[in-house]
């Protein structure tokens, strides 16, 4: 087995490539702390890395995120933990999931409609390339604003802010006129 890496805007995030499926398509699986891993034995054994702070599941990458240290040193351990996983076959996930919560009125469903389809087709493959993903918390008709979730390499990220603002808060704006601002939750 091969794991290839690459680099994030995150600078304290690398994500790592095994060359297989890990999610699937769509799927995601976000591990902020070592207590919420716990129906992962892969995020549980990364988190056994004393470095390792976040650990996040994308369709066919794994992003970790380090609390300190040089990646020339953390790298090999993680290497590690992630080929012994994939070889002994063991499952990703155990359990069952936790459902994503949403908050909008049913009046807006077709302008929610509008920002799922746009944030899936054209907000989330991008941030995926950066190890991250992108989830739809709500939208407040009232206020136009919409609520977004960071999760993996964009959690934490220094440049999280401007890709909200600059990136899906316009985009958002210019293909659906009712969002008036974007904000992280």
């Amino acid at each position: 087995m091969f794991i290839q890496t690459e680099a994030t805007p995150n600078p304290a995030t690398l994500k790592f490539l095994p060359g297989r499926e890990v999610m699937g398509e769509g799927a995601v699986a976000d591990f902020p702390s070592a207590e919420t891993a716990g129906r992962s034995p892969l995020a549980r054994a990364l988190f056994e890395i004393p470095e390792v702070s976040r650990v996040f599941f994308g369709a066919d990458f794994i992003s970790v995120t380090k609390r300190e240290g040089d990646w020339k040193h953390l790298k090999p351990a993680i290497l590690g933990t992630v080929m012994e996983h994939f070889t002994r076959g063991l499952p990703l996930l155990e359990g069952a999931s936790d459902e994503v919560e949403e908050s909008y009125s049913e009046d807006d469903a077709e302008v929610v409609a509008q920002i799922k389809e746009l944030i899936e087709t054209r907000v989330r493959p991008a941030v995926a390339q950066d190890g991250g993903d992108i989830i739809f918390k709500g939208f407040d008709g009232r206020s136009g604003v919409v609520s977004l979730h960071m999760q993996g390499s964009c959690a934490g990220c220094p440049s999280s802010t401007m890709t909200l603002r600059n990136g899906i808060e316009n985009m958002l704006r210019h293909y659906v006129p009712e969002v008036t601002a974007v904000e992280a939750v």
